[in-house]
């Protein structure tokens, strides 16, 4: 049940406008998934899935629910990752470059992050950071099922990363905490949270937030603010009153002809430039609710030179590996957390006093004088020496993604692979493959 506040809320805002507004809420909702560019250009056949493009981002397809494209393994290879259209405009707006240094400052569950990832092509270096620690672990698993080797993953408070990171960073993605009321059609618990108050409270939040990333973009940078919410409060609001504190910013006009403007007569007192924000209106378009403002910073130069995380000697283990197996591994420099190795990027700066949950690409764990192979370091690659492919539907692949042993001549480590895209590893003994897909991730047959 849509709260009464909310429904006057939005009367008084849309006027003529609101009876389209509200027939959406009983329209069937578009579902979309966005292909990963990772995983290279030489896709299997997804026809079965009844894609449609998403105008605003070249990856973003609609799909027809009925095919769950989350059930398949392509799924769990990374081939996609499942994100309602709107959601995926922020990072376009955003546009990284590879080479560049991007930071997602509320990153979790990972769509955004990933998508950035996908245009940054495996250069430059993206961080990731979650405050809440149980959604920052979500963020990093699907980082790892994505491949993407250039991430650094952080569970810390905004902050805390001001006085490490400032002026650092060329482009920054604020997709802030707020009221949620463009989920209403998506999340049950979106409704049932919802308040006046909440409202007000998340834009207090957003300005502490949108000021820690103004700390840490350097001069020229480019900042893209987000919400999933419709409150003029948590959208032109939180933008004007950052514009009037921060008046080294202003607003960058972008041409994004699918979006409806910005709304400044919705705020007293707005800002110059908010009518060349977006609004993502469920009855204008195929999507959920959404607010962008792409924002410039003044000046111009290169991100502030920060010391870097000193690279660790290549263990022996892992060296052997790649010797014996021919596996890749990407550019950087390696780092070790105990017996645990990462390959970082090579301008990762000083991880010192950072709650770190992931330092790029993780190789594998040192054990006993061996290497036991990441299954990250599996869904990184593109191909391998020694690989099994089968078909998404075929029996093998049922049971790999179900912790079976599977009957195959090969011996040593093995890339299980779903149609050509990894999955994970196994080991061969000439008669079977032991399984090695994390028991964590298995499906119950």
């Amino acid at each position: 049940m849509i709260p009464e506040q909310f429904i006057l809320r939005m009367r008084r805002l849309l006027g003529e406008d609101y009876d389209a507004f509200a027939a959406s809420f009983s329209r069937p909702r578009a579902v979309g998934l966005r292909l990963n560019p990772l995983k290279g250009t030489s896709l299997p056949d997804l026809s079965a899935f009844s894609l449609a493009p998403v105008p605003w981002a070249p990856c973003g397809y609609y799909y027809d629910p009925e095919t769950r494209p989350g059930k398949s393994a392509y799924h769990e290879a990374g081939l996609y990752y499942l994100q309602e259209a709107s959601a995926m405009a922020p990072a376009a707006l955003l546009d990284p470059k590879p080479g560049e240094r991007v930071l997602d400052l509320c990153a979790a569950p990972g769509g955004k992050s990933t998508q950035l990832a996908g245009k940054m092509q495996g250069r430059g270096l993206l961080v990731c950071n979650e405050i809440n620690s149980k959604r920052a672990k979500i963020l990093a698993s699907n980082i790892e099922r994505l491949g993407i080797a250039n991430a650094l993953v952080l569970n810390e408070h905004p902050q805390r990363l001001e006085p490490r990171f400032k002026g650092y960073f060329d482009k920054i993605l604020v997709d802030a905490p707020c009221s949620g009321e463009g989920m209403f059609r998506k999340e049950e618990a979106a409704v049932t949270d919802w308040s006046e108050e909440t409202v007000f409270m998340c834009a207090r939040r957003q300005a502490e937030i949108l000021h820690s990333a103004a700390l840490m973009l350097r001069p020229g940078g480019r900042l893209v603010y987000s919400t999933c919410t419709f409150s003029p409060e948590e959208n032109e609001g939180s933008v004007s009153e950052f514009l009037k504190t921060h008046p080294d910013f202003s607003i960058e006009a972008v041409d994004a002809p699918w979006f409806s403007p910005g709304r400044p007569d919705w705020i007293e007192c707005p800002a110059p430039g908010l009518e060349q924000t977006f609004r993502l209106w469920p009855h204008r378009l195929l999507g959920e609710g959404h607010y962008c403002a792409v924002l410039r910073k003044a000046g111009d130069g290169e991100g502030a030179k920060l010391p870097l995380e000193p690279a660790a000697k290549l263990p022996k283990e892992l060296a052997d590996f790649c010797r014996e197996t021919g596996a890749a591994i990407p550019e950087g420099k390696p780092i070790l957390f105990g017996q645990t190795v990462y390959l970082a990027p090579s301008e990762l700066p000083s991880l010192k006093g950072l709650h770190v949950l992931r330092a790029g690409l993780e190789l594998g764990e040192v054990r006993k004088n061996r290497l036991e192979p990441a299954h990250a370091w599996a869904l990184w690659q593109k191909s391998f020496p020694n690989a099994v492919t089968f078909p998404e539907a075929s029996e093998e692949i049922r049971r790999y993604l179900a912790g079976d042993v599977l009957p195959c001549g090969e011996k040593g480590w093995t890339l299980v692979q779903v149609d050509g895209l990894s999955l994970g590893w196994a080991k061969g003994d000439g008669r079977v493959l032991k399984n090695h897909y994390p028991k964590a991730l298995r499906r119950a047959t």
